[in-house]
């Protein structure tokens, strides 16, 4: 098997507007990673953030015009489907841009996201697949920038993309799922559950290592990693901290119970200021 670059191959999934261009090429990085054919050298710097390519189809709208649906038609089954793969098909960008971007890191850091990468990847043809036993499909529904958004703001400072991609973002992923997963226990539809208990596990590894690069970029900073998430967190997160938090899932992931309980004390004032 030929010798394939990580750039190139991350390259080739962000800038391409193609479904199928940006899964072959994270199918691509995984068999080069599996055969031991991968290398990371990168020859030229990395092309802007701002310039990383989407499909047509998803539409993007604002967030507030999103529809909400209850589970129980189909449609609505569809919609919140919808919902999850277009979550984890921008995680798949988030995960190559993050190794890809961000030169000065060491090859392990690479190595790790695009472990991530290949996983997002996976989570998304399993909501893909689900979709389709409803007669849907990634693309038929609007979705939203929300995440792709703050990796742009996010792209000259890789401790505030760890802080707020897979520490924030993400992390509430980790909150909220055990909730979807009783909703669909509920409705008899095992299929689904069984795909987002796989996708809450992993995910749990992602914002880990999320949890870990913060706290090594932190050390190289001369910095105190609990203070330094919540400035982040203050100076980007603008909606306020929601809860309640997975408090299981997040200490598994890496947060401490400071941690936790600045979250929760945050919580309350957002939801004070909201009241």
């Amino acid at each position: 098997m030929p010798t394939e670059s990580f750039h190139a191959l991350a390259e080739a999934c962000l800038y391409s507007p193609s479904i199928a261009a940006k899964l072959a090429a994270t199918d691509r990085a995984a068999a080069a990673l599996a055969s031991g054919h991968l290398d990371f050298a990168a020859p030229e710097p990395p092309r802007p953030a701002t310039a990383v390519r989407f499909p047509e189809r998803p539409r993007l709208v604002d967030p507030r015009d999103l529809p909400r649906r209850g589970l129980h038609t189909a449609a609505g089954r569809i919609a919140f489907l919808h919902a999850l793969a277009h979550i984890e098909f921008t995680a798949i960008h988030l995960a190559f841009d993050i190794g890809y971007r961000f030169r000065d890191m060491p090859d392990a850091f690479r190595l790790d996201w695009l472990r991530v990468a290949i996983e997002e990847a996976k989570h998304f043809r399993a909501l893909d697949q689900r979709l389709g036993d409803f007669g849907g499909t990634y693309g038929d529904c609007p979705a939203h920038r929300g995440l792709w958004d703050l990796a742009e703001t996010t792209a000259d400072d890789v401790l505030a993309r760890l802080a707020l991609v897979p520490r924030f973002m993400e992390a509430r992923g980790l909150d909220v799922s055990p909730g979807m997963i009783v909703k669909l226990q509920q409705l008899g539809d095992t299929q689904s559950v069984v795909i987002l208990d796989m996708i809450l596990r992993e995910e749990i590894g992602h914002v880990a290592c999320g949890t870990r690069w913060f706290r090594e970029v932190c050390a190289a900073r001369g910095l105190e990693p609990e203070a330094a998430y919540f400035d982040l967190v203050r100076t980007h997160i603008k909606g306020g901290v929601r809860g309640p938090f997975n408090r299981e899932a997040r200490l598994a992931a890496g947060f401490g119970e400071g941690e936790l309980a600045r979250l929760e004390t945050l919580e309350a004032g957002s939801s004070a200021r909201t009241a």
